[in-house]
């Protein structure tokens, strides 16, 4: 005999199936299509799991997973951490900067893992936990910037005094990790970036990507 199911919860975990299976978001009408139910429900689903940060919607108004996801396993951001930490120190050690891994959370930039380097007399004091608008700063421009082209290679975008004064920075999208959107980057004391640094966070940005798939 089959067990009795709830069709709603049945749509909302298919919901966050869909949405982890894209890169780029799906928007309520590719949602009701995919699911074969009205808008109006799709609605409700989407208003449901966003009061629990399971899904969250972009300027644009495509739904995505949130990161409510990651927190219902407590291990996954340090998995995340331990995957990415290897290319951030060596981008740290090899500029001489601090390399930093940043996700998207809602419409903020969220670092969850920086390393600073070892060998220089002063650098940027960055934390983990750092949060700031998307559209602020080379971590979150990134982002916006992959979204825009949906590209399948990283490039890399430059700031410079946006969050700090007298800091520049570099970052490269995370491409191909489904599920996840985020950027490696470096923030550095300096007038202008360096011209070799935007290419090395790019190789960074492919190695954290290559070890979270």
């Amino acid at each position: 005999m089959t067990a009795e199911t709830s069709q709603t919860l049945d749509r909302g975990l298919r919901v966050l199936k869909l949405l982890a299976d894209t890169d780029h978001g799906l928007t309520v009408t590719e949602l009701s299509n995919k699911l074969g139910v009205n808008r109006t429900v799709v609605y409700r689903l989407l208003a449901t799991l966003e009061q629990h940060a399971l899904v969250r919607r972009d300027l644009g108004g495509r739904a995505r997973v949130g990161l409510g996801v990651l927190r219902l396993g407590r291990q996954v951001h340090p998995l995340v951490r331990e995957a990415a930490m290897p290319a951030l120190r060596s981008l740290a050690e090899d500029i001489g900067a601090t390399a930093h891994l940043t996700l998207v959370d809602g419409a903020e930039a969220l670092a969850v893992a920086v390393v600073e380097p070892t060998w220089t007399d002063y650098h940027v004091a960055y934390r983990a936990g750092f949060r700031h608008p998307l559209d602020r700063g080379a971590a979150g421009k990134a982002i916006l910037a992959a979204r825009q082209t949906q590209t399948t290679e990283p490039g890399y975008t430059l700031t410079h005094g946006e969050l700090e004064a007298g800091a520049s920075g570099a970052a490269a999208a995370l491409v191909g990790v489904t599920g996840l959107e985020g950027s490696v980057g470096v923030v550095m004391l300096a007038d202008s970036v360096p011209e070799r640094v935007g290419p090395r966070v790019v190789d960074a940005a492919r190695e954290v990507a290559d070890a979270l798939r």
